[in-house]
């Protein structure tokens, strides 16, 4: 489905490590363990489980549905990638400390993880047990994008950054994953004019909404608590499709908003990819999304995302984001397990993927000679075209 001629892409695009080609034996299912974040305890001073990434791998391979042979082992975002969407700027302030007598204090990245001991800590102990994780996950969100476009459906069991945009970072988000993978499929990969972002993160997803901003190429729904973290009111601009919630919203309210607003948004416009950015804060109980979704409702909400992605025949990324309890990773990876029940991911929709594309382009073929038929003979074969298609 997608075509690029090496992993250079379109002229003036720098070399990448990140659009490898990825043996056919593997599912689309992103995931390295460098994306687990652990450093004396410290990662324990923030609400996030930065560990939840490995524990959703660990129950997928207990319900025997992957293995380490099938998981697409993610690369780290190299810089040259990260300044597809980064100013240089912003990516020095994360490497550069303030320096007081001979100590260094990393003040950017305490500030954006919201961790503050990491403030007294050096700088280059900081790039390796806490950035580079993240540039990880960052690295599989941008391989993930690509999958999805061969493939039809990939998840990156990490990533969902949804809070940093090209110059700024914060909500524990250092990398702009999403706009990255974006940008790359719009730069690299032939027939991707167009994505449409549904973030259903229990925050405002205002990293991506600052990128995208003035490009019309991008169609963003975002659903979330109103009364939240961050409240970026010049952000919300560039929601095309915008459904915020109160304290406390329950299943039944929570599903039907879903529903109708993601169906309203994939007949309005569209996309040649849909990046899903999944995140479980929503979970009633989770001490910072404020709503009251159950675990069912959960997987329910993810099913109906995805099987919109399916009728319409549309590739679809789904990353985790966020999610601030325990039992968090086993919801995702029930969820993933359910996806694979309902045939919505898997060599399955694989295969089911490649089914609908070949029969879009033998109907594109057959349109095309259609117009150069008699009207009697063009309209009988109009009418099989769509009888076909109720059959």
């Amino acid at each position: 489905m997608s075509k690029k001629e090496d992993s250079r892409g379109k002229k003036g695009s720098h070399q990448t490590e990140l659009y490898a080609e990825v043996p056919s034996t593997c599912l689309p299912i992103v995931y390295s363990p460098e994306y687990n974040i652990t450093f004396m305890g410290l990662e324990k001073l923030h609400p996030f489980d930065a560990g939840k990434w490995g524990k959703v791998i660990h129950f997928l391979k207990e319900e025997q549905f992957i293995n380490d042979e099938v998981i697409v082992l993610a690369r780290e975002a190299s810089e040259a990638d990260l300044l597809v969407v980064h100013t240089a700027r912003y990516l020095n302030r994360l490497k550069n400390a303030i320096l007081e007598g001979s100590r260094e204090w990393s003040l950017v990245v305490a500030t954006i993880t919201e961790i503050p001991p990491l403030l007294f800590l050096p700088n280059f102990l900081v790039q390796r047990k806490v950035l580079k994780p993240l540039r990880t996950q960052t690295g599989g969100t941008i391989m993930a994008g690509k999958l999805a476009m061969d493939r039809g459906w990939a998840i990156n069991v990490g990533g969902g950054f949804h809070h940093c945009s090209s110059d700024k970072g914060g909500g524990f988000c250092a990398y702009a994953d999403i706009t990255l993978a974006i940008k790359f499929l719009f730069e690299r990969v032939e027939g991707v004019a167009r994505a449409t972002i549904i973030d259903l993160d229990a925050h405002q997803g205002n990293g991506h909404e600052r990128d995208f901003l003035e490009d019309r190429r991008v169609y963003i729904m975002d659903v979330y608590n109103r009364h939240i973290y961050p409240g970026d009111g010049y952000a919300k601009r560039a929601i095309k499709r915008k459904v915020e919630l109160d304290w406390g919203t329950e299943d039944m309210e929570y599903l039907q908003k879903v529903e109708l607003h993601s169906e309203g948004a994939l007949n309005e416009v569209r996309p040649d990819i849909i990046i899903y950015n999944a995140g479980t804060d929503i979970l009633d109980g989770d001490p910072l999304g404020g709503l009251a979704i159950s675990p069912q409702g959960i997987i329910k909400r993810d099913e109906i995302i995805f099987r919109a992605a399916r009728r319409r025949g549309i590739p679809i990324l789904m990353v985790t984001s966020g999610g601030y309890q325990k039992k968090t990773a086993r919801i995702i990876a029930d969820s993933i397990l359910n996806l694979h029940r309902q045939g919505l991911i898997g060599e399955e929709a694989v295969e089911a993927q490649g089914r609908y594309l070949e029969g879009c382009l033998l109907k594109e073929r057959l349109m095309s000679f259609v117009v150069g038929t008699s009207p009697q003979v063009g309209g009988l074969m109009v009418m099989a075209l769509f009888s076909s298609d109720n059959a």
